[in-house]
């Protein structure tokens, strides 16, 4: 009896299903394929065993990774070891995976038989179609958005790189140096031809095309040549026998006239040859400066415009390290090989390093052991630079010692050092330099860190200013507002002296008028009468009454 587990890995966790008893042969019928997309009867298939979630979006990350290097990761292990079935003599288990590297890693690690393809492809294809609904809690947006998530980090997590070590850079700046190269030569052809009708003797005197162009912008009409200009032009050709061969020749030359707007045309095409000669020098520049971040070893090993060529033709500098030295030997030349199988005849002995000089420095009979010995170096060289922390061009140098020493064995049969002598010392410089290196590196650390807080303290300072500028102001307008209001107030309370010493005057002359029997002053009659008493209690109006009643009849007797 066979029983067939499934395990399937989804952002949101580890799966084990269980397929039912079914017929091998009859779940690979069209009929049966076609009910895996129902979910109804993909459920008559298969039966969720157990489910194991990642615990957060880090170990996520670290099973993915794990699964696409082939590792068995731990929390796998708990699931299998936990869930699994155990087989006997009876019962054989079977684990279907849709990888076969990690299935091999499952059988090694854990001892359970493991199978990849067929059936078990079709079943992975609907568990992959209805995971949601064979999960209990999940929902297809949240799965998407796992899956998303962990895409997200797992993309970041791969391209995480330096920044200086790109060598995307080095790919694109050495084809457009060889594209450069054949337009300046088709250009420069161009110019000679165009200008050769007026002046075809130049064409011989100078054979550089960078040089000729320049002479072309420089010199015009060759009839306007003079002994003045016999100092410009020697800056350009940099020979005073050259230049005086110029000016004889311009002055006997078999050339035709040309006109004005022609030779317009002519010193304007020049000029534009000139600025792309110029361009190119300064991309070889940068192309040298790039070569000697990315790859110093194999730079020096062999030049900067050869290294760059071999990690264009290989795609990468990863994928150059990854070659053997017997296909970096024939890298750019595949055609020849292939052509060679195919027609049984000799096959290539070097291909893009052919341009090395050491190559060409050897013999014939040479040529091909020199080869081989240099794309086993090259090979050491890119290895060494795709995968040091710190790149340095210490190896590099060795490495070119070592083939110069090769080269003298075949020549002269002196024996070349071992290649553990050699390797031991540049081990031991290449230390010192990386120390020196790092010193460097953690110097200017501290030095960033240090301006980062000049930075950030002149910036808190200019906002403390404001803030106590801020905080002065409001003390003024505070201050202001309270002298205004004591202002008020002093008035106020002067307001209500002036009116008690009023009403104590009326009152004393009131009691005056009481006094002598006669009333000198009426009072003042206002809206709401009142008198004020010895006491200082107000009066009616009839107790008033009654006071002036009393106050008569006093007079009376």
């Amino acid at each position: 009896m066979v029983l067939l587990h499934v395990f399937f890995e989804h952002a949101a966790g580890y799966a084990l299903l269980a397929v039912k008893e079914v017929e091998e042969i009859g779940l690979l019928m069209p009929q049966v394929e076609e009910s895996i997309v129902t979910i109804g009867k993909f459920n008559n298939i298969v039966r969720l065993v157990a489910f194991s979630p990642f615990k957060s979006a880090q170990s996520a990350l670290d099973n993915m990774n794990a699964i696409s290097e082939g590792v068995v990761h731990e929390d796998m292990r708990l699931l299998l070891e936990t869930n699994m079935p155990p087989s006997g003599k009876k019962k054989v288990v079977i684990l279907g995976v849709a990888d076969p590297k990690l299935g091999a890693a499952i059988q090694e690690d854990l001892g359970i038989q493991c199978q990849t393809g067929g059936v078990v492809a079709e079943i992975l294809r609907g568990v992959r179609l209805h995971f949601h609904s064979l999960v209990q809690g999940l929902t297809a947006l949240s799965a998407a958005k796992a899956q998303l998530g962990l895409g997200h980090s797992y993309s970041r997590a791969k391209v995480k790189f330096n920044v200086n070590r790109v060598d995307n850079m080095i790919i694109q700046s050495i084809s457009l140096l060889d594209q450069l190269d054949k337009d300046i030569n088709t250009f420069s052809m161009r110019v000679r031809e165009w200008y050769g009708y007026h002046f075809p003797e130049l064409i011989k005197i100078v054979p550089d095309n960078y040089t000729y162009c320049r002479l072309t912008k420089l010199i015009g009409n060759r009839k306007e040549l003079s002994e003045e200009s016999v100092e410009a032009i020697e800056e350009i050709v940099m020979d005073n026998a050259k230049a005086q061969a110029i000016l004889d020749a311009a002055r006997s030359s078999m050339g035709m006239d040309i006109s004005p707007v022609d030779m317009i045309n002519i010193e304007t095409f020049s000029s534009r040859v000139i600025s792309l000669a110029e361009y190119r020098t300064t991309l070889q520049e940068y192309l040298r400066s790039k070569m000697s971040q990315v790859a110093p070893n194999l730079a020096v090993l062999i030049g900067e415009v050869v290294a760059a060529r071999l990690i264009s033709h290989a795609g990468s500098l990863t994928n150059l390290a990854k070659y053997p030295a017997s296909t970096v030997q024939i890298l750019g030349a595949e055609k020849a090989l292939f052509r060679a199988l195919k027609t049984r005849g000799n096959t290539p002995k070097y291909g893009l390093i052919f341009h090395s000089t050491f190559i060409g420095r050897a013999a014939a009979k040479n040529k091909g052991r020199i080869s081989r010995y240099l794309a086993n170096k090259c090979t050491i060289a890119s290895r060494i630079d795709c995968f040091s922390e710190i790149p340095t061009s210490v190896f590099g140098g060795k490495l070119r010692d070592q083939v110069e020493e090769r080269l003298a064995f075949y020549e002269t049969g002196e024996a070349p050092r071992k290649n553990a002598e050699v390797m031991k010392e540049a081990a031991s410089e290449a230390a010192e330099v990386t120390a020196k290196l790092k010193k460097k590196m953690e110097k200017k650390e501290k030095r960033r860190k240090k301006r980062e807080r000049q930075k950030l303290q002149s910036l808190a300072a200019v906002e403390g200013g404001q803030e106590v500028e801020e905080s002065t102001g409001k003390k003024i307008k505070e201050s202001e507002e309270k002298e205004g209001v004591q202002e008020k107030e002093g008035v106020k309370v002067e307001m209500k002296k002036k009116k008690k010493r009023k009403v104590a005057e009326e009152e004393k002359e009131g009691m005056d008028g009481l006094s002598n029997g006669v009333q000198e002053q009426p009072v003042k009659k206002m809206k709401k009468q009142q008198l004020v008493t010895e006491k200082g209690k107000p009066v009616s109006e009839k107790k008033k009454k009654k006071k002036k009643a009393i106050s008569e009849a006093g007079i009376a007797l």
